[in-house]
């Protein structure tokens, strides 16, 4: 049975009332101060944020492609990739459910009609989970730190990965999932893809997880691109 569209239901988006906008390379982000807080502002404005990212998606993505996110932040990459590649499409996964709302507004604000958002991770078979929200949006995560504020706990849905990028055929894939991706890129279905950026998180997998990321493009039949790399944001072609 075909996964159900789900990521459908956000062309239906309001367009933001707000007169106020930070611009970052060329894109709008409405003026949010619940979402964008301190050097998260600061490095937008600068046109530095996800500098790292953004300089391997430029390298790597091309018009046309088929782009699968997971983690959409505050959607950035996907409204660069969106708007700078003309791709045919990008479809973000995030976990936090109060960051939707705020990413189909960049996307409406940009005036994007081939970008796509769902509340939803992939995992190796459907399930729910729970995800803790805290004050810090962007702190959020499906750990629950002892100590703080009590965060606000929901339950996201997870999405069979193999379902849906069958359903995708994603050409392109780009991940920052905050350590997550230890376990959840090996389990996915990469042989089909042409590129992926990913943004390791060495201090949290260490060198046996960096090593297991590495070893699942390895086996999928693509290579470490450099040009497209730096730090800790790795870029991977099937072809140079």
């Amino acid at each position: 049975m075909p996964l159900p569209l789900i990521w459908k239901a956000d062309l239906v988006t309001d367009t933001p009332t707000e007169a106020n906008f930070i611009h970052s390379r060329g894109m709008k982000f409405p003026d949010d101060p619940t979402i964008l807080r301190g050097r998260v502002r600061k490095l937008l404005r600068q046109n530095s944020y996800e500098a790292k990212e953004s300089e391997a998606a430029l390298r790597v993505v091309r018009e046309g492609d088929r782009v699968i996110e997971l983690g959409g932040g505050v959607g950035y990459m996907s409204t660069l990739v969106a708007s700078k590649r003309q791709v045919a499409s990008v479809h973000s996964f995030e976990a936090n459910p109060s960051l939707i709302p705020y990413i189909r507004r960049v996307h409406a604000a940009n005036g994007l009609s081939n970008a796509h958002v769902t509340n939803a991770i992939l995992g190796p078979a459907p399930a729910k989970v729970d995800f803790h929200v805290r004050a810090q949006i962007l702190s959020s995560s499906m750990t629950r730190f002892e100590g703080g504020d009590p965060p606000e706990t929901h339950q996201i849905d997870v999405l069979d990965a193999a379902g849906v990028f069958a359903e995708l055929n994603p050409t392109v894939l780009i991940c920052d999932i905050e350590g997550a991706e230890v376990d959840l890129i090996p389990t996915l279905p990469l042989a089909n893809l042409r590129a992926a950026i990913i943004e390791l998180h060495p201090q949290w997998i260490g060198p046996e997880g960096v090593n297991k990321v590495f070893a699942a493009f390895m086996n999928a039949g693509m290579a470490y691109y450099h040009r497209g790399s730096h730090n800790k944001v790795v870029a991977f072609r099937r072809e140079w």
